[in-house]
């Protein structure tokens, strides 16, 4: 394993994860690598999980604030939110462990846009971070870190911290060495342009170079990243992917898109995977990625010489394409760039592509508005994650979904979001498997019924009862009518409904 050390000063440092929780104390803010279940930290934290446990049985507190890039993996998120280990997480989490100790106000949790996580630490928002714990697939001779699967905010903690401790993962392929491309933004009011104006532009180097006076311990793991397998392709992905392809051909006959270098962000989930398995057979050439992570579908793209570039923060495969990747990563190395999230997610970068943009929902109201979040308006999900970056400043943003869940007895289109993350302003098109709405142009009574219309159609009766109801009850003065008491019980009333027929 040391043989991925070569520095020698950082191979002196050489420890087990138990031996470096030392440094680590109670009360600590910890920034560690990862993004959507690649490139965490695999040993350090079952480690802290463990000592917390242990602590706590002496009669002694020990839990620390954790900061990541997003999501993790049960090893990660899962082990110290079943220890009980935490006191904070930010910016964004997937685990259902850590779900339920968020809900139960057993743990905070700080949602953030992720082009703003990294800014947020920087800046001192959440407070000094006292240790940054970053995976690496090899430590060169100068002292650089060379990122494993993703890139996340690790250079940010790196950058911040008091303390660093670097996992080297024997797992991960050491041709992975190439890939990233690790450009500082600047901190305010020193900005200056990102020099990026085309997904493939590298603007940095390979490695990020660290402060190695820091560096307190080294551990060496060889353990793979969490990766999930997507299901198989069901009839409903498959008409969303249908629905979204006829939304570009129209947007190319309307003169708006091109077939050639298409440029596209495309969110985490089997049905975007369903979308990217239609692009294969589609019209579209030289097809260009701007975005957050890089799926199986888009590997299957770069495959099939449709993808000629995919720029991303970290990869998110199944089990079988990251053997794959982990095979073939040097014949992959000029077609993948892996950024720092800040640049992956940035603003200025999203609306100078005018990339199309598809991200995921919980609900959509029949005005346009997004719920990404929290269920039912007070139980947290996920979190936003990228998806207000890319919604906002995209050239097209489309939001996808099943139109109903729970086996038909939530509707996806409501007539009120019972939490909002992204507005009317924002959104531009939903899409369902009854069809896209192309909300663009239209004022809020005309977007209501391109809304209703991809409902599910038990749902439509009495979204149409709704809106009607609150156009009579608000009057012809109203710009955006609504009737709070029955927006808040649809989904009762609907149950009552489906009762009654029974």
């Amino acid at each position: 394993m040391s043989e991925r050390i070569h520095h020698a000063v950082l191979k002196s440092k050489v420890m087990t994860a138990e031996e470096a929780t030392q440094f680590i104390h109670n009360g600590d803010r910890v920034g560690v690598s990862g993004f959507t279940g690649s490139g965490y930290p695999k040993a350090m934290p079952t480690a802290i999980a463990e000592k917390s446990k242990a602590e706590r049985e002496k009669g002694n507190e020990y839990k620390i604030s954790l900061f990541t890039g997003a999501s993790t993996a049960p090893d990660c998120d899962g082990v110290l939110a079943e220890a009980g280990a935490l006191n904070l997480r930010s910016p964004y989490q997937s685990d259902p462990t850590m779900r339920k100790a968020i809900n139960n106000d057993e743990m905070q949790y700080v949602d953030v846009h992720l082009s703003h996580s990294a800014q947020q630490i920087q800046a001192g928002f959440f407070g000094n971070l006292d240790v940054a714990i970053v995976e690496a697939c090899s430590i060169d001779s100068e002292g650089h870190i060379v990122p494993s699967s993703s890139v996340g905010n690790s250079v940010e903690y790196l950058d911040s911290a008091d303390r660093i401790i670097i996992e080297v993962n024997e797992w991960q392929s050491e041709e992975l060495n190439g890939m990233a491309d690790i450009w500082r933004m600047p901190m305010a009011p020193n900005r200056i342009a990102i020099p990026i104006t085309d997904p493939g532009d590298r603007i940095g180097t390979t490695y990020i170079d660290i402060d190695i006076d820091k560096v307190v311990a080294v551990v060496e793991t060889n353990h793979e990243d969490r990766n999930a397998p997507f299901k198989p392709l069901d009839e409903t992905s498959k008409k969303i992917a249908g629905y979204f392809l006829d939304l570009l051909e129209s947007e190319v006959k309307a003169g708006r898109l091109s077939y050639d270098k298409f440029i596209m962000q495309s969110g985490v989930g089997n049905v975007p995977n369903a979308v990217m398995a239609g692009l294969l057979d589609s019209k579209f050439e030289n097809i260009k990625s701007y975005t957050e992570v890089i799926q199986d579908g888009m590997i299957d793209l770069i495959d099939a010489g449709k993808m000629t570039v995919a720029s991303a923060t970290a990869f998110s495969l199944s089990p079988e394409y990251a053997a794959k990747m982990n095979k073939e990563a040097g014949k992959y190395a000029k077609e993948i760039v892996l950024r720092p999230q800040q640049i992956s997610n940035h603003p200025e970068v999203i609306r100078r592509t005018a990339l199309v943009a598809s991200n995921g929902m919980i609900e959509a109201d029949i005005y346009g508005h997004i719920n990404s979040t929290n269920v039912c308006g007070s139980r947290m999900m996920n979190g936003i994650g990228g998806s207000g970056d890319f919604t906002r400043n995209a050239g097209l943003s489309t939001f996808i979904s099943p139109s109903t869940a729970k086996g038909g007895d939530i509707s996806a289109i409501v007539p009120f979001c019972s939490h909002v993350d992204h507005t009317e302003h924002d959104a531009m098109v939903v899409i369902t498997e009854y069809g896209y709405a192309d909300l663009r142009g239209l004022s809020p009574k005309q977007r209501a019924k391109k809304m209703i219309a991809i409902a599910h159609p038990d749902y439509r009766p009495l979204l149409e009862e709704y809106f009607d109801r609150a156009v009579s009850k608000c009057g012809k003065t109203a710009h955006e009518p609504h009737d709070l008491s029955t927006a808040l019980s649809f989904h009762e009333r609907f149950l009552e409904t489906k009762t009654m027929k029974k």
